[in-house]
């Protein structure tokens, strides 16, 4: 079968999914009638190294080195015979294959332990005595960075599970550095992906390969397998489009780029590989091309047409995951952390709620760029339509909803069509932490299947929010929060450190508001970043505004995003590196939450100013305002209604008991007669099936209308204002 494109991700980015910009593009070129394949080398390549033949060869290829090793190493080396046959039960049971080996390694006495069993967690701590497929995943996890750590070593100093060279592409300005890297021999690496690669370039025959680059860690295979193709396969074309290329290659000068690259796409790559792809088969001219950097007449040109336009995010279709190896994917702990586990344990589907930031302030953030810029909302049946379609196809019914910030409303939406089609599924996504996110939000979010959020906190000062523009208070996030804490929602926060003019007080009291959000309870998880000034950010635009000066004003011929900055007035940001890390670290476990923040540093800081009950104060339960705008919506079930008469200090009234059947158990709510009368009837009016949705205001109309009196009264009174719990939600 001739294939018009091969659709590729080069190693390596993760192993326990793909990454879905291969399958976003197949699943658009579906609705064009346009033939593609597609592969996850980074897997392929995993398999093909951390196999029984592949150690073999690994082992082999160390002996002939003959590098000297430190002791670890050694180690390693010496126990190659343990490594070389465990390594398929390994992989197999990580693959979720294998089950019982769980028993076997948990054991403590089947792996070979080197370095990296040094370094792990309390296990008993972690998993408890039962938590036996974690544990062994964790262990495992373990032994393959052993190996990681052995290979980076004695073979290929590059290596790393979800990255590849990455040094050779982070702010490299210049193209010197990774074109004399692509110079040199292949590395052992490079030789297990090459002979992958040619079988699949030999079974597919491609017009166009087309090279998803996400990130620095993979840019540097991309580049080599760009090099083969037009060494060994000049009839066919290569391009490149990704991440990397949207942020970093913009300006893109260096010719040498195009001695691999006949084209370099830039964001959305729809509309440029559907006009690429026409081009290439003399369909188009090349004035028609969009968004495509191409090399001709001995220079660059951008080309960049106008009217052709991008399609809108109902127009392109279902991912397609086909041609991938599903079954094959690697389950992973890292770190002892459960929302960490996330991002390596377990196969995801990923999907996108929404085209950019419907926020899009945030001053350190890549604003201008177009992935950012451009807001277009997926409507709530569509997403669930793909769900469905995904589900089928893949047989896995979770989802990671790449966003980089999910919209409120939207969540909301699918929330309620997840429930009223039935459908079973488990998800997760990036958010702002703002107040929209209701304690009643969070409650049918968890309903419909959201297990966990994270989002932005990013400096805990509401000075520093303020210049970030953020939109959100500490104590704001503090309360949403906690209402995703009560819903059974795990939350985890991306925290920033280093931003413009942040002081050595900030610093320490943004620690401090940390601290107190995990004693609270409120917070599961986070984790620590450098600030970084990027090209296209409001700060690296206008640096003079935040106080910042860039150290050099030369683009490079390359890639052109990260800067280096001079920060006068801000601390020493780099010396809070490990103190903030290793305090988190111990937050995230429950260990030193009462102790002196000066703790967690080698050297002297100031300190907190905030006050110690902030938080607690910040979390104290707030009225929530009648509304008469907000839906209603009932999700429970009412069972029965029975009528008893209460009697008290003489007096005798008519009441009803309204009995509700949850999972766990049987609940009863008393309310007076005509009350509950009216109640049992509104209830199936507020159905979530139903496609008319009532707001409060129309409720308390009704009830009026009845003849009932003090309907706010009765409303907020505790047993109505309890049913929450039992799925009554006012959104």
């Amino acid at each position: 079968m001739k294939n018009t494109v091969y659709l590729l991700t080069p190693p390596f980015t993760q192993l326990n999914t793909p990454y879905p910009a291969t399958a976003y593009i197949k699943g658009f070129f579906n609705t064009k009638g346009v033939s593609s394949f597609q592969s996850d080398l980074g897997l392929e390549v995993t398999l093909e190294l951390f196999s029984e033949q592949g150690l073999n060869a690994l082992f082999a290829f160390a002996e002939e080195n003959n590098k000297p090793l430190s002791e670890n190493a050694t180690r390693i080396k010496l126990m190659k015979n343990d490594y070389i046959s465990t390594i398929n039960s390994v992989v197999h049971f990580l693959q979720g294959k294998n089950p019982t080996m769980a028993y076997l390694i948990a054991k403590r006495d089947f792996l070979p332990e080197a370095a990296r069993f040094a370094q792990i967690d309390d296990l008993n701590w972690a998993f408890g005595s039962m938590g036996i497929q974690d544990k062994a995943k964790h262990l495992a996890t373990m032994y393959l960075e052993d190996l990681a750590d052995f290979i980076k070593e004695a073979v290929d100093e590059h290596f790393g599970f979800s990255r590849y060279a990455e040094k050779l592409g982070r702010s490299a300005n210049s193209f010197d550095e990774l074109y004399e890297s692509l110079q040199q021999p292949l590395t052992f690496i490079d030789t297990l992906l090459v002979k992958i690669f040619e079988e699949r370039l030999r079974a597919v025959k491609p017009h166009l390969v087309a090279i998803s680059v996400p990130f620095p860690g993979n840019l540097y295979s991309a580049f080599r397998c760009a090099q083969w193709v037009r060494k060994f396969h000049p009839d066919i074309k290569v391009a490149m489009g990704g991440g990397f290329a949207n942020t970093e290659l913009r300006s893109v000068s260096d010719k040498r780029v195009f001695d691999f690259f006949h084209f370099i796409t830039l964001d959305d790559g729809e509309a440029p590989l559907e006009n690429l792809v026409l081009y290439i088969e003399n369909n188009k001219p090349k004035e028609e091309l969009k968004r495509t950097f191409l090399f001709e007449d001995g220079s660059i040109q951008y080309i960049n047409n106008p009217a052709v336009r991008d399609y809108k995010q109902g127009e392109v279709g279902t991912p397609d995951y086909s041609e991938l190896l599903l079954d094959r994917y690697i389950s992973a702990i890292e770190v002892v952390n459960p929302m960490h586990r996330l991002w390596s344990d377990g196969r995801w589907n990923k999907l996108t709620m929404a085209h950019g930031c419907y926020w899009g302030k945030c001053t350190f953030c890549d604003i201008s760029l177009d992935y950012i810029k451009l807001y277009e909302p997926v409507a709530a049946s569509l997403l669930c339509d793909r769900m469905e379609q995904l589900i089928q196809q893949t047989g896995q019914n979770g989802f990671h909803f790449v966003d980089e910030a999910a919209p409120p409303a939207l969540m909301r939406a699918m929330a309620i069509e997840i429930l009223k089609r039935n459908l079973t599924v488990t998800w997760w996504t990036n958010i702002r932490f703002e107040k929209s996110f209701t304690r009643d939000l969070c409650l049918l979010l968890k309903a419909s299947g959201c297990i966990a959020v994270s989002g932005g906190l990013e400096v805990a000062s509401d000075r520093l929010l303020e210049l970030i523009q953020k939109g959100i208070t500490v104590s704001q996030v503090a309360s949403v929060n906690r209402n995703f804490t009560d819903a059974g929602i795990m939350v985890h926060a991306y925290l920033m450190y280093g931003f413009p003019t942040q002081t050595e007080q900030e610093t320490i009291d943004s620690l401090e508001m940390v601290r107190q959000l995990f004693k609270a309870g409120v917070m599961q998880s986070a984790f620590w970043h450098l600030f970084t000034m990027t090209a296209h950010s409001p700060v690296g635009m206008e640096p003079e505004k935040y106080k910042v000066t860039k150290q050099t004003d030369v683009i490079g011929s390359f890639a052109n995003n990260d800067i280096q900055h001079n920060d006068p007035t801000g601390a020493d940001h780099e010396q809070f590196s490990f103190g903030l890390k290793k305090s988190l670290f111990n937050f995230m476990q429950g260990i030193g939450l009462d102790d002196p923040l000066n703790k967690w540093f080698e050297f002297k800081v100031p300190k907190t100013k905030v006050a110690p009950d902030y938080i607690v104060n910040a979390l104290k339960e707030e009225l929530l305002p009648f509304r008469p705008a907000a839906k209603v919506i009932w999700t429970g079930k009412l069972v029965n209604v029975n009528v008893f008469t209460q009697s008290k200090k003489g007096n005798s009234r008519e009441m009803a008991s309204l009995q509700f059947h949850t999972r766990k158990k049987l609940h009863e709510v008393s309310v007076p007669l005509p009350q509950g009368e009216w109640l049992a009837t509104l209830l199936p009016r507020l159905s979530i099936k139903n496609e008319v949705i009532l707001t409060l205001a129309d409720i308390k109309a009704d009830y009026e209308k009845t003849g009932l009196e003090d309907f706010e009264l009765f409303w907020d009174n505790k047993p109505i204002s309890q049913l929450y719990k039992l799925g009554l939600y006012a959104l």
